[in-house]
């Protein structure tokens, strides 16, 4: 039987995390005397030092106390998904899922995994974060989302991911654009005209690598980190930009018309992933949502069906 419990177990993750017992005495809205005898107890019943306490300087973990952070935190996982699922004898998946999504691709494929998962599994919480890449990925490293959905690009070490569906980049004209009646569009083509840049790493790095490798500089008239407002600039004829994802309507958000063209000679598609840290074993939740997202994203891709009696 083990001498320790879980609370104690919390209570020295929560320091670890908060990086002092005062702070992590204020999250857990418990006396720091109560956090602080916890982690001494902690460290007399596995009969080493966990942590350095220095006065104004906050907690650090030794070796050991590194160890015990890792596995503590898998261990009061566990607990938490033994605690949700016991009510339903684990036939039923229940408690929080936070999914984290780059921006541009949340509405591509967010829908799609909200609606379905929701209906299989109705007990889970499920939540999501849009944002940049970048930040999607720290968060995820942070702790603050289970899953993310992203480009595979600028990507970091330690992700486990599963595939979910590729994609080509394309050229979006007005409809009015002397190009927009060609089967495709070069680089070359653009280099006098006005571009409009979606200006949201990586997307904006893929979108330059592109024309480098094309060796045609773009003349970038506008910077836009808003997918649709680069739509609604192309629409209104300001310029031309070159995207990933695409929507099923070939209009702006204004109701203007734009034409997206195939990029000539042929890029190479671009890998939307679904991510998460390969340190953390997944809630069953977690490995639901990734079974499901690897088999009902690549319908994302296929055109909606039209309404009966449409043209």
């Amino acid at each position: 039987m083990a001498r320790y419990t879980l609370r104690q177990l919390a209570y020295f993750t929560a320091v670890a995390d908060a990086g002092s017992i005062s702070a992590a005495a204020a999250k857990l809205h418990v006396s720091q005397t109560a956090v602080a005898a916890a982690v001494t107890e902690l460290e007399r019943i596995f009969r080493t030092q966990l942590t350095v306490r220095r006065k104004a300087h906050g907690v650090s973990l030794t070796p050991a106390g590194s160890y015990l952070n890792a596995r503590a935190a898998e261990l009061l996982r566990a607990a938490e998904e033994l605690e949700l699922s016991t009510a339903s004898g684990g036939r039923q998946l229940a408690g929080p899922l936070v999914i984290g999504c780059y921006q541009t691709v949340a509405p591509t494929i967010l829908p799609v995994l909200i609606e379905g998962f929701s209906v299989n599994h109705p007990q889970v919480g499920l939540d999501f974060v849009e944002g940049a890449q970048d930040v999607i990925q720290e968060r995820l490293l942070a702790g603050d989302m289970d899953l993310a959905i992203v480009y595979d690009m600028d990507l970091g070490p330690g992700l486990g991911s599963v595939l979910l569906y590729d994609v080509s980049a394309y050229v979006l004209l007005p409809a009015s654009h002397r190009l927009a009646d060609q089967p495709d569009v070069t680089l070359a083509e653009l280099a006098e005209d006005p571009m409009i840049l979606l200006d949201a790493p990586p997307s904006s790095h893929h979108t330059l690598s592109l024309f480098e490798k094309a060796g045609v500089r773009p003349d970038i008239r506008y910077r836009t980190r808003d997918f649709e407002l680069t739509r609604s600039l192309v629409g209104r004829g300001v310029g031309y930009s070159v995207l990933v994802q695409r929507p099923a309507v070939d209009r702006s958000y204004e109701g203007r018309a734009v034409v997206a063209k195939p990029i000539s000679p042929a890029v190479s598609p671009v890998a939307v992933k679904m991510i998460w840290p390969e340190s953390i074993r997944l809630t069953d939740r977690a490995e639901a949502m990734v079974a499901f997202a690897a088999s009902a994203a690549p319908n994302t891709q296929q055109p909606p069906p039209e309404p009966e009696g449409g043209s």
